[in-house]
């Protein structure tokens, strides 16, 4: 799974995530992406599951890009334990993400295999997606 190998701080606040994306909205590597149309919050969980999903589709055949890493941290308190005494302990990491970031580009495949392997992806993650592809193809 995908984590930091070091963190400055060790818990984060929530935050909020507003907006547009600005940055990594455009097809950058391959061909052909997947870009989302909602705010959310992707696990690592999530982007690795999409990431198999996509491999073994085009049968590790092309190239595959992850635009995203989940390097904020996702805190939870132990089951049954009362509220207070501070916050609990990190449990995992996410990626938060914005309308029209990029996730995952693939290349060097056949344009149709490439679209169902990002379908078959788009599957696993929790945020509305669409596939798009480089202009001039």
């Amino acid at each position: 799974m995908l984590s930091p190998k070091k963190m400055k701080f060790r818990k984060r606040q929530k935050g909020r995530n507003k907006g547009k994306a600005q940055r990594g909205s455009t097809i950058a590597f391959g061909d052909i992406a997947i870009k989302t149309l909602e705010h959310g919050k992707l696990s690592n969980n999530q982007i690795e599951a999409a990431r198999i999903a996509i491999m073994r589709h085009i049968k590790r055949g092309g190239q595959v890009w992850i635009r995203i890493f989940p390097d904020v941290p996702v805190t939870a308190k132990p089951a049954e334990v009362r509220q207070g005494k501070g916050k609990g302990s990190v449990v995992g990491w996410c990626a938060p993400v914005k309308p029209g970031r990029i996730l995952y580009e693939v290349k060097g495949v056949d344009l149709a295999l490439a679209k169902e392997a990002l379908v078959r992806a788009s599957h696993k993650l929790s945020v509305k997606t669409t596939i798009v592809v480089k202009e001039g193809l």
